[in-house]
């Protein structure tokens, strides 16, 4: 029976004392967002100040809030059915089990009932009884119930990722628990919960192992996967997919290597040299350089060896999942990298000038959209910007603010006339799109493209995996992004 709207007892939610379960934002944070109608419910001899905080949380998460008790049930489930009109299944109401005699007459009435806290439950179920242990069960027993109903002909995708990023996604009708358009339900995974149960229900891994890694070690000998610390719960899941090799993971984290190393990037993208287009434009990756100590001796000359003329900008090695992965810095001066507090290894990179457009592209499968972002201006107006006739190094964190012109930021810099001159050539940007998910491998993942002034050449300045494509409309989006999971499990059951 699949699982059309879900109500929340206050039993299944409120501590004995007074306040939430601390699972139950989480739990009701998914649920906001999984395409199913959500409430909350309570009995009339509630507390007043219990029933304060249960409405101050339904309004906080735009889920409505029912009076639900035995002596009225009929009337309490009309209410429910008006408020949610044709919700496309049964309503599984959650309860603890000191609620059991409301439990017969919504069985009767076609409700599926979720008991909690059952002592040696484990998870079980009847026909129209459900059981679990914890309020963080709540969204797997949803997604399995879904899957039961359908004959188990969707395919289960299990996720797991920060919350802000989960949100970020959810809110946008990535991650429904019932069934998508090309049939695939999103079951969200959590560390608070063994991972092999919930695994057992999963055809498809989806992971942001980003999110979780605790340090990087790229002078390490060993092979890549050893040079990534990660939590506690991802080593689990690392385990796990090492000991399950036929299980379809979106991506392999060997795959994803390459993104975090932005050495090993910039020599994938030299590469791109070796692609035939007919493009009057050529499609690079910028030059650079890897340095790891900042005063050694001959970097004049290294950095004239690697077509490297200043201003540069400079980066750590490291991409992305740890905290100063993002700490750049402009330097215009040599004599300036020797006080330079970037994190080393670095990579000196080629600044392109480009008129203050930047090319998001994103690469959902075998898709390809972009859309157009503002960036940093050209070497001249960023001098000005640093404001002396020896201008220093621009210090900033990527993720939080570019150096920009104090001009209008509706404006472009100052050599915007020059910025007509070379038109964005998708083909061509196209093309190396698909080296690059064939080179990686990734399912999902972006890259940044400059066009340079003067020559016209599309520069790849970075390259990342599962970018949020926010820019990217959901109606476009969305089901491109399930397209490329469908597809990439439906290759990896033709290939076993």
């Amino acid at each position: 029976m699949a699982v059309g709207g879900v109500i929340l007892d206050e039993s299944a939610l409120l501590e004995k004392s007074s306040g939430l379960l601390p699972a139950a934002h989480p739990v009701l944070r998914k649920l906001r967002h999984s395409n199913i109608p959500t409430g909350i419910s309570y009995g009339p001899g509630l507390e007043p100040h219990k029933v304060r905080l249960l409405k101050e949380i339904a309004m906080q998460y735009s889920i409505h809030c029912f009076i639900l008790d035995a002596s009225f049930i009929d009337d309490a489930i009309n209410e429910v059915i008006l408020a949610w009109c044709d919700i496309g299944g049964s309503i599984l109401f959650l309860a603890s089990d000191n609620k059991k005699d409301i439990f017969p007459k919504l069985s009767n009435r076609g409700w599926l009932v979720a008991v909690m806290n059952v002592e040696g439950s484990s998870a079980c179920e009847s026909s129209s009884m459900v059981y679990i242990n914890k309020l963080q069960e709540l969204p797997l027993t949803i997604c399995h119930l879904n899957k039961k109903a359908t004959g188990n002909s969707v395919v289960t995708v299990g996720y797991i990722m920060k919350p802000s990023r989960e949100e970020d996604f959810a809110k946008r009708g990535a991650f429904p628990m019932c069934p998508t358009q090309n049939g695939l339900i999103f079951m969200p995974l959590t560390f608070e919960l063994p991972l092999p149960p919930q695994l057992q229900e999963v055809d498809v891994l989806l992971h942001k192992a980003t999110d979780e890694i605790l340090s990087i070690d790229l002078n390490s000998s060993l092979h890549s996967s050893n040079k990534i610390t990660y939590s506690r719960g991802m080593q689990e899941l690392q385990r796990y997919m090492e000991h399950h090799q036929d299980l379809c993971v979106i991506d392999p984290l060997n795959s994803i290597y390459p993104v975090l190393d932005r050495l090993k990037i910039q020599q994938i993208l030299l590469a791109l040299e070796d692609l035939k287009t007919g493009s009057f434009c050529a499609i690079r990756g910028p030059h650079y350089l890897k340095v790891d100590d900042f005063n050694q001796t001959g970097l004049t000359q290294m950095l004239s060896e690697a077509k490297l003329a200043l201003p540069s900008i400079v980066k750590p090695q490291v991409a992305c999942g740890v905290a100063d992965a993002h700490s750049m810095a402009i330097v215009f001066r040599v004599e300036d990298f020797k006080d330079l507090t970037v994190p080393l290894p670095a990579i000196i990179q080629e600044y392109v000038d480009h008129s203050s457009t930047l090319y998001k592209f994103y690469v959902l499968g075998e898709k390809v959209y972009h859309a157009v972002k503002n960036s940093t201006p050209n070497a001249d107006t960023l001098m000005k910007i640093s404001g002396s006739n020896e201008p220093k190094p621009l210090l900033f964190d990527s993720l939080k603010s570019l150096p920009t012109s104090k001009q209008n930021p509706n404006s472009v810099d100052d050599n915007s006339s020059k910025s007509t001159e070379h038109c964005l050539d998708l083909d061509l940007v196209t093309t190396a799109a698909d080296f690059l998910m064939r080179k990686l491998e990734l399912t999902v993942f972006g890259f940044d493209v400059v066009i340079q002034e003067g020559t016209g050449d599309h520069v790849i300045v970075d390259v990342n995996y599962l970018p949020s494509f926010k820019e990217v409309p959901n109606e476009v989006a969305i089901p491109a992004f399930w397209d490329a999971i469908k597809k990439k499990f439906e290759v990896k059951g033709r290939n076993k």
